[in-house]
């Protein structure tokens, strides 16, 4: 047995990796072990072998081959990206969020590409829907940096975190050449790793205009899979200008992709305003009537020859007949029609032709019952049927509406450009078929249009839905009228209209009577800062690191604890790195008279103090966690003491499921 505890690891998640464990579940036999320079067998995949198994015998792999698809430079440069783990962290900041020990919501102030590695752990396969706003790369905004090389240093650098070399965000203008390509590169690392942490029955929405909406279906077809595309839906997003060339620009669409659409099904709205004005003697119920035959499309007899077959009618045979007197289909299977004639739910009427025509009943919906229809592709639609109640007759239904909502909430400054109207995303959590407590994620979050729309939502329908949001602390221009408010980044504003939101829902609900005292809705968020890592082993060196720096480094080793680093900080970084998720209850607690960190309700057990102790671990053990960390300087040299824990855990563990056993890491 080793006598050594397993070791925290303090990367992100390890996408290749991953992806090779997911291989194996489906195809093992396609494994072998081949030696590589060093003589060492590794596992490797038998890629002949796989195509033997999908059925491609004749083909014989090519490092290159005329395929379909989309390809641009630095495609696989953007890709090595994807597969290179983070060794960041969250630190949370708790005078910036709103109700810190209780909240399960997320604001993250950082780069989403790092912040999208962290949160792979622990929330791979958790996110219902995620929507996004990118930048539509007309020229005018910031595209993030194009060097293939984006990490934590990166970002500490650009955000102005770090001391650089002076680098600033810039925009991305067509003159400058690789205008796509950094779009691209940009896009494909995220959406790629996005896709990483939605449930099976999830969906991404992706606003977009005229300038990317090409590259974006087929990078997304790439990504997502071209069976899982669901609609391109357009609407009337802005009102268009003078600066237009040819015809009024005044539209964007919303691109939806599921992640299995066989697992996805759309959520439907209640159809309001139905008359029936037939009444049913025998059922004492109002009806309308709809045909049973098949019209429009599809409504020939070839079309569908199952579902072309008699209904009996005074012992004559009724067959569909299209208008054209040429035989048509039924739209039911015989199964359910059969039923409809046992029940009375069906009626004959002859046509001037001569023919029968035969009608479903539709009854209206008893009390606390209600019919639905699908949602309309055309957006506009939908998004102003959503707040018809609030607009006013002359109101733009645009993002002007998005920009209204702003000022409202900043005395009459909106502080941001082109601000998505909340009941945009209203909609699209609809669309989604998104309720109870679902998780909405959104890394693009610019002036927190989303987590408005969740918020507001939960209140309607009393949801307990939860949103994580991440914006990058993209400076304002000191001209701005957001700069002069002090809101010094786009993050400050999105997070100041979270706080703002909550106070006015919360003054709305004053003095209302509570319903629900034992399930009150979840009005806060918590801010987490992306930063380096605490633990200085786990931060990484860059390729043109100084021996002085690599000499610093490995005395990290020796004391790898931030001195600067307070225990919570320490805490959300292992939560975070050991698949835990950062708003998991957290408690303070003392066993033999040492503090200790209970997680999800005991599930974890993390001991930051400086001697951890055989007494500890005693009380450990009767504490049944699923796993228990430590600092592994806080055994102080002590190997024996160390190898008894680690004994006492597997005396422990004997002959438990292993769903059942502790797990003992340090760091």
């Amino acid at each position: 047995m080793n006598p050594e505890p397993e070791k925290l690891n303090g990367a992100s998640l390890d996408v290749p990796s991953d992806k090779k464990n997911q291989l194996k579940q489906l195809f093992p036999t396609v494994f072998t072990e081949t030696a590589n320079e060093k003589g060492e067998l590794v596992e490797s995949v038998d890629f002949e072998k796989l195509k033997a198994e999908i059925g491609h015998f004749s083909e014989i792999f090519e490092s290159r081959r005329e395929r379909y698809g989309m390809d641009w430079p630095g495609k696989k440069d953007a890709l090595r990206l994807i597969q290179t783990p983070s060794t960041a962290t969250l630190k949370p900041c708790r005078e910036e969020s709103v109700n810190f020990d209780t909240t399960e919501n997320l604001f993250i102030e950082g780069d989403n590409l790092e912040v999208l590695k962290l949160l792979q752990k622990s929330y791979y396969g958790k996110v219902k829907m995620i929507y996004i706003d990118p930048p539509y790369n007309t020229g005018k905004e910031f595209i993030y940096p194009d060097n293939y090389s984006e990490s934590l240093q990166t970002y500490l650098e650009y955000a102005g975190l770090v001391d650089s070399e002076g680098k600033k965000f810039s925009t991305n203008t067509a003159n400058q050449g690789r205008f796509h390509t950094k779009w691209l590169n940009m896009m494909y690392p995220r959406l790629y790793l996005a896709r990483n942490l939605l449930r099976d029955d999830g969906v991404i929405f992706i606003s977009i205009d005229d300038n990317e909406v090409t590259n974006l279906r087929i990078l997304c077809d790439e990504i997502y899979g071209q069976e899982n595309f669901i609609a391109l839906l357009p609407w009337k997003g802005r009102g268009g200008g003078a600066d237009d060339k040819n015809l009024l620009e005044n539209h964007e669409y919303v691109l939806m992709y599921a992640k299995f659409h066989l697992s996805f099904q759309t959520g439907r709205k209640i159809k309001s305003g139905e008359l029936f004005p037939k009444y049913d003697e025998e059922k004492k119920r109002n009806y309308k009537t709809q045909l049973a035959r098949k019209w429009g499309s599809n409504s020939r007899r070839e079309d569908r020859p199952n579902l072309y077959y008699p209904i009996i009618l005074g012992g004559k045979e009724i067959y569909p007949k299209l208008p054209d007197e040429t035989d048509g289909r039924w739209r039911w299977a015989k199964e359910r029609m059969l039923k409809a004639i046992e029940n009375h739910d069906l009626e004959f009427a002859k046509r001037n032709d001569g023919n029968w025509e035969v009608y479903e009943k539709i009854y209206e919906p008893l009390e606390g019952e209600f019919r639905t229809k699908l949602y309309s592709a055309w957006l506009q639609e939908e998004v102003y049927e959503d707040i018809a109640d609030i607009l006013e007759e002359d109101e733009a239904k645009t993002t002007a509406f998005g920009t209204k909502q702003l000022k409202d909430l900043f005395n009459g400054v909106a502080y941001f450009d082109f601000p998505k109207p909340s009941n945009l995303i209203s909609v699209l959590l609809k669309i989604a078929n998104s309720n109870d407590s679902d998780i909405i994620f959104d890394f693009f979050a610019g002036s927190a249009t989303t987590a408005h729309a969740v918020l507001d939502l939960n209140r309607q329908d009393d949801g307990s839905r939860k949103f994580i949001l991440v914006q990058l602390p993209e400076p304002s221009a000191p001209e701005t009228e957001a700069f002069k408010a002090d809101f010094k980044t786009i993050s400050d504003i999105g997070k100041e209209r979270i706080r703002r939101v909550i106070k006015k829902l919360n003054e709305e609900d004053a003095g209302k009577l509570d319903l629900h005292e034992n399930a009150r809705p979840d009005r806060g968020f918590k801010v987490l800062k992306l930063n380096k890592s605490n633990f200085k082993q786990w931060q990484t060196l860059a390729p043109d690191a100084s021996p002085q720096q690599i000499a610093d480094q490995l005395e990290m080793y020796i004391d790898h604890v931030d001195d600067n680093a307070t225990p919570e900080e320490l805490l959300y970084e292992i939560l975070i790195k050991a698949g835990f998720r950062p708003t998991e209850k957290v408690e303070n607690i003392s066993l033999a008279g040492i503090p200790v960190f209970s997680i999800a309700n005991g599930d974890l057990l993390i001991c930051l103090a400086d001697q951890v102790t055989k007494e500890l671990v005693d009380a450990l053990v009767q504490r049944e966690p699923l796993q228990f960390i430590c600092l592994d300087s806080a055994f102080h040299g002590n190997d024996q003491l160390k190898a008894n824990i680690v004994q006492t855990f597997a005396s422990r563990n004997m002959g438990r499921e292993k769903a059942n056993q502790i797990i003992f890491k340090t760091i």
